[in-house]
């Protein structure tokens, strides 16, 4: 038989953490509200059984927030065996509220206290004791993140005791509360349902569907109470239920420093100042893009794209240091050779230095005059860049001994890498040589080499990247830094339409704009909630920080600067938005009010921060094994065939303009030719970005990669401006299918959904067009009809944001 417990307990009290613990569940654990929406069931690990479920974090069982409606609801209409109580020890009182009124559900209660480790730190003290025997339930010490105290508490639960009733009210309340259980026959929770009734609670006033005269008098009992006490019923019931606490506390409850600052509240002087709280903000999430994306991620990324990815890589470094050294002392001998040989050999020495290299080499230097001198090309490995240098005959003969020195390598020529040390070769590499032992047909090695691997690899080269990113962010979040940056941004979003509870949508956002736009079931004014979902995309998501990588490192030189403006311009998208839309009429009204509890700072444990890396780490590659792998295969396929000359057939590298994706995006390259970048790679990159956005780099690697170095083509096709056109319009256009699925699901409106998308892609062609036109003036390459229009979007875009609110009538 299946016993059923109920967590339950206030936002960041460590729910999901104890939850994760008993079940060996990966719920994200978040110091937020939201992070918990909707309930979340897992069985016991140590017993099957045993179903538990994780319930929205909530105050109380009133009905304000979809929170506290989910929660409720649960509780009430399913049937719950026992009810585990998690208490933060370092905010007790404002805990026990949630507490009195789970135990007047007649469901057994067990209380878990959890943060003990924190309460002892800061030489508070409690009374376990004291306080199980005031409420009349077990009442036991944990630590759920440390996992101390965990089995005790489920041993009380799998044998609950019936909590003992008792009556917490002045007796003028309780009295009153007798009269209306009186006039609710066979209700099951019946005391529950009388507080709820006295409190004039709406939607259980429905439930119930009273008689006329049984709310007449009702109505007339609770009327001559709030006359009496001068105060509504709902204010009673909550001054009653806080004088009740205090009066328990009184007796179990020690505070060390009452009235004094704790560490936490000295922090937050600076952190979330006024003046100084956003200027730190920007800082943080500046060194945080610049670790991911700077040269430590850089290296990470550089290690994946070239080893992983392409040729190989050396086993913990094991021989790199001599083959740099081989490298070094070797020079430019191969170009200087090829030079002379151009100018001075013919095709028979080049064939004989196959086969013979000594008698050729010395035949080409037999052959050159004394005082000649010839320039060679040498060409950059990783850019493609070429320099142009001078040679003579005396570095021809130096060239010559370093090409048949064997001292230093393993054969004539250019030292080989993979003779140094502990090579592992690359994934193209074995796969490379697989299918030459198969044998397989031209096709299929295309296929696999040129699309499934060179397209998924180009996204999952960005994997270290974003493991360092997600790490960093989880990081902030579980230590307590990002509660506090959503109450730094309350004051600047209210200002501009939008409250502090629109960043907690944002923020989960960034590991992906799905569960982002999901948590905005939290906001309860519907003007607000709707433009919360139109604008949480705009922040960058894991998807897009491939992309991101990918025009920093071709365009940019691997700048820092790019990665963090992408987070900032995503913000102020927000901001712009927020402004523009509140002045509109489907979307005026007070912004809705934001009460957020401060959680205590704490060192989070590297287990928990590896956790929530590894979990938005393995989401995203997941996608490049399922959604990413499809599209490279159909976009390989479009790249590589088409029709010429009227024959459908495999194209080669140079026919890739007659290929049928090149025949798809030159049918809307159009579209984008005022942003800068109107040619079909660029176009079709953009719409398979609407799939998924890693898509991008995919695409990019699939079209990129048959002309040499990915890098080195994009920064043939992009300059600096058209590339951070691309870059932006591809951040703020509508999001993938998935998120476009939960915003229509969210929106519940056709109307919402189509309007949502039409705003993000028309508001990121504004932006990048305004970017390519103003970009291209600064830089000398004005296009003045484009300049004009651009100067137009810009003074309309300016008179949406400063006019008066209820100008527009629409």
């Amino acid at each position: 038989m299946n016993i059923r417990i109920a967590l339950a307990g206030n936002p960041n009290s460590g729910k999901t953490t104890l939850f994760n613990a008993l079940t060996g569940s990966n719920q994200f654990v978040g110091n937020w509200p939201g992070v918990t929406v909707e309930k979340k069931e897992g069985k016991l690990k140590k017993d099957k059984e045993v179903i538990i479920t994780d319930l929205p974090g909530i105050y109380s069982l009133s009905p304000y927030s979809s929170e506290e409606v989910v929660a409720r609801n649960y509780l009430i209409h399913e049937k719950v065996d026992v009810i585990l109580n998690i208490v933060d020890g370092s905010n007790l009182e404002r805990n026990l509220y949630l507490t009195t009124q789970l135990l007047e559900l007649d469901i057994p209660v067990v209380m878990a206290i959890n943060m003990m480790d924190v309460v002892k730190k800061n030489g508070d003290q409690i009374n376990t004791k004291e306080l199980s025997k005031q409420l009349g339930i077990p009442v036991y010490e944990i630590s759920a993140l440390n996992e101390i105290g965990i089995n005790q508490v489920i041993q009380a639960c799998l044998h609950p005791c019936a909590c003992e009733t008792k009556n917490i009210f002045s007796k003028q309340i309780e009295d009153t509360l007798s009269c209306i259980e009186n006039q609710l026959s066979s209700i099951e929770k019946k005391r529950w349902h009388a507080i709820k009734v006295f409190e004039r609670d709406e939607k259980i006033m429905k439930e119930l569907n009273l008689a006329p005269d049984q709310c007449d008098s009702i109505e007339k009992i609770i009327q001559e109470i709030e006359q009496e006490y001068d105060d509504d019923s709902e204010s009673i019931v909550t001054n009653e239920r806080y004088e009740y606490i205090s009066t328990i506390l009184s007796t179990c409850y020690k505070k060390n420093n009452k009235g004094k600052l704790s560490t936490s509240d000295k922090i937050d002087r600076i952190i979330t100042n006024r003046v100084l709280g956003l200027p730190i903000f920007a800082l943080v999430m500046f060194l945080v893009y610049w670790i991911a994306m700077g040269p430590f991620g850089t290296m990470m990324t550089d290690w994946a794209n070239d080893g992983v990815f392409g040729d190989g890589w050396h086993l913990l470094g094991i021989g790199g240091s001599q083959y740099e050294q081989a490298m070094e002392q070797y020079g430019n001998s191969t170009e200087i050779i090829d030079g002379f040989m151009v100018e001075y050999g013919n095709e028979n020495m080049v064939s004989l230095l196959e086969l013979d290299a000594l008698k050729a080499l010395d035949e080409l230097y037999n052959l050159t005059p004394e005082n000649t001198q010839i320039s060679y090309e040498v060409i950059d490995e990783e850019t493609l860049d070429s320099e142009v240098f001078v040679a003579n005959k005396k570095d021809l003969e130096k060239a010559i001994h370093e090409y048949t020195n064997v001292e230093y390598k393993q054969a004539f020529g250019q030292p080989d890498t993979s003779t140094y040390g502990i090579w592992i070769p690359g994934i193209p590499v074995l796969v490379n040589e697989a299918l030459e032992k198969l044998e397989v047909s031209g096709w299929l090695s295309g296929l696999i080499n040129d699309g499934i691997v060179a397209g998924v690899g180009a996204v999952l080269g960005f994997v270290p990247q974003m493991l360092i990113l997600f790490f960093m962010l989880a990081f902030l979040e579980s230590c307590g830094y990002m509660t506090r940056i959503a109450f730094v941004l309350d004051r600047v979003f209210r200002k501009f339409g939008l409250s502090g509870k629109s960043f907690i949508p944002m923020l989960i956002g960034t590991g992906c704009g799905v569960p982002g736009i999901m948590a905005s079931r939290t906001i309860e004014n519907e003007n607000d909630r709707r433009m919360t979902i139109i604008t949480t995309t705009f922040i960058p998501c894991g998807a897009k920080i491939p992309f991101i990588a990918m025009i920093a490192g071709a365009l940019f030189n691997h700048s820092a600067w790019i990665s963090t403006m992408c987070y900032f311009i995503g913000m102020a998208a927000i901001i712009v938005s927020g402004i523009i839309l509140k002045k509109t009429k489907p979307f005026s009204g007070d912004t809705s009010p934001f009460v957020m509890e401060l959680p205590s700072y704490h060192m989070p444990t590297l287990k928990n921060l590896l956790h929530s890396m590894w979990e938005r780490g393995w989401s995203f590659i997941k996608k490049a094994g399922s959604v990413i792998l499809l599209s490279t295969i159909i976009i390989w396929f479009t790249t590589y065939f088409g029709f010429v000359e009227g024959t459908f057939r495999m194209l080669e590298e140079y026919e890739l303009s007659h290929s049928l994706l090149a025949s798809i995006g030159n049918m809307i390259a159009w579209i984008f030719k005022p942003l800068g970048w109107g040619n079909w790679q660029a176009s079709v990159a953009s719409i398979t970005g609407l799939v998924a956005k890693e898509n991008i780099v995919g695409t990019m690697g699939v079209i990129y990669s048959s002309s040499g170095n990915v890098y080195h083509s994009l920064s043939n096709a992009f300059t600096s401006v058209t590339g951070l056109s691309f870059l932006v319009f591809n951040l703020l256009c509508a999001p993938c299918f998935a998120a476009m699925g939960a915003i229509k699901r969210e929106m519940n409106n056709t109307k919402w959904t189509c309007f949502a998308i039409g705003y993000q892609c028309g508001f990121a062609y504004a932006i990048a067009f305004m970017i390519t036109q103003f970009g291209n003036a600064i830089t000398g390459n004005i296009h003045y009809m484009g300049f004009i229009i651009s100067c137009m979007v810009l003074i309309i875009m300016l008179y949406l944001i400063f006019r008066k609110k209820g100008e527009n009538k629409c």
